[in-house]
């Protein structure tokens, strides 16, 4: 087998005799895999890479795998840092999914940190099939506004695509330039310091995208809340958005929305972040 292409990782995820466990991992630098549950009633695997995050030039690609009937939990061991960027090199990361039949697909990742000067661009794309499931975190912060860098990156783009059935029902595309204007006005991201996406789609998730749209349906938006919401249901799913003035807010949020999740995976891996 040829060695993997630098920044390249992958997972593969199948139902042995009853448990989901991985099949093949691979990885190569500076990217890595931790997986403390590689087999169970679902895997959890966590990425991590040297340096913690992004220099100027770096180009990572994740590929992943869930065979029908499995169940996969991937997250990251903290934020991912965009480090500062004074020639202007872009970096970024691109993920690949496939979700089989009656499988789930549970992708949280930490918040994406851009330090001041950075650029970084995602591109995710998710292929289930009909009777899958996808639950969706993308989320970023103002950056290191403790250090006075607050909305100081160059530029920002996220891209998600999701495909049920071979046809796309799913693209939610966001894009922050400071040449359009500074990131922090009032117009634009003014007060809020974190901005969360979090998408469920697929037809083994339908009881839980109905509950979530009634349960944010039934929560009245306050006139100058610290933390904002909404949800738009889709085509075999539902996206809600969140914008917060604290990244605190903000995670205890979306970890309160999706701790439904816990009964799926086989035990809750927000737990302790809500305690």
């Amino acid at each position: 087998m040829n060695a993997a292409p630098p920044g390249s990782a992958g997972v593969n995820v199948r139902l042995v005799a009853g448990k989901s466990a991985i099949t093949r991992l691979w990885c190569s630098n500076p990217v890595k895999i931790l997986t403390p549950r590689p087999r169970g009633p679902s895997v959890w695997a966590y990425l991590s890479s040297f340096g913690g995050g992004f220099v100027a030039g770096d180009e990572t690609r994740l590929e992943v795998e869930i065979g029908p009937r499995a169940r996969c939990f991937i997250t990251t061991q903290a934020s991912t840092k965009v480090y500062r960027n004074p020639d202007s090199r872009p970096c970024g990361h691109c993920l690949d999914a496939r979700v089989g039949e009656g499988a789930l697909l549970v992708l949280a990742p930490d918040p994406v940190q851009s330090f001041a000067g950075s650029t970084y661009r995602q591109t995710q794309n998710f292929h289930l099939a009909p009777a899958s499931g996808l639950i969706l975190l993308d989320w970023f912060s103002s950056g290191r506004a403790a250090c006075g860098e607050r909305w100081g990156f160059h530029r920002l783009s996220s891209r998600n695509d999701i495909f049920i059935g071979g046809e796309r029902v799913i693209l939610d595309a966001m894009l922050l330039d400071h040449a359009h204007g500074p990131l922090g006005s009032q117009h634009r991201l003014g007060r809020f310091n974190t901005v969360a996406l979090m998408v469920l789609a697929g037809e083994l998730l339908h009881g839980e995208i109905k509950t979530t749209l009634d349960r944010v349906a039934a929560q009245p938006a306050a006139r100058r809340s610290r933390l904002i919401f909404s949800a738009s249901p889709v085509r075999e799913g539902l996206v809600l958005r969140v914008a917060g003035e604290s990244q605190e807010e903000v995670a205890h949020y979306v970890y309160d929305t999706l701790r439904f999740a816990g009964a799926w995976l086989g035990d809750d891996p927000w737990a302790r972040k809500l305690n």
